[in-house]
């Protein structure tokens, strides 16, 4: 639906070219983990898709949730060494613009649905 896309594995092709932003710490951190950070951002953006289309089959909604933790997951890969650091303010800037990509990528697949 949206992991096996070509604008996803984009989004990733953009995560990799920005991982130096991961890499340098330099910034204020806050308490939340990266971790915290990608799994509120991401369930955040998913009930806001699940809000904005309240007619959804609930066959479809299990489907956004497996492809939401796909999306969790494959940002765990890319973000292993850092997934337990605490986030930085230009890193938590960074995840939200992306999910919110991310989020525009479910936003069009349910668009399919309609």
């Amino acid at each position: 639906m949206v992991v096996e896309t070509d604008g996803y594995l984009a989004l990733i092709e953009h995560l990799t070219f920005n991982l130096d932003l991961f890499s340098n710490n330099m910034d204020d951190t806050g308490a939340e983990s990266i971790e915290d950070v990608v799994t509120d951002l991401i369930a955040s953006n998913i009930m806001a898709v699940f809000d904005q289309n309240p007619e959804l089959h609930s066959s479809v909604r299990f489907t956004l949730l497996k492809e939401a933790d796909s999306v969790v997951a494959d940002l765990g890969e890319v973000l292993a060494g850092v997934w337990a650091k605490p986030a930085t303010n230009s890193q938590i800037a960074f995840l939200d613009e992306y999910i919110s990509l991310v989020k525009n990528l479910f936003d069009s697949a349910v668009a399919k649905y309609d």
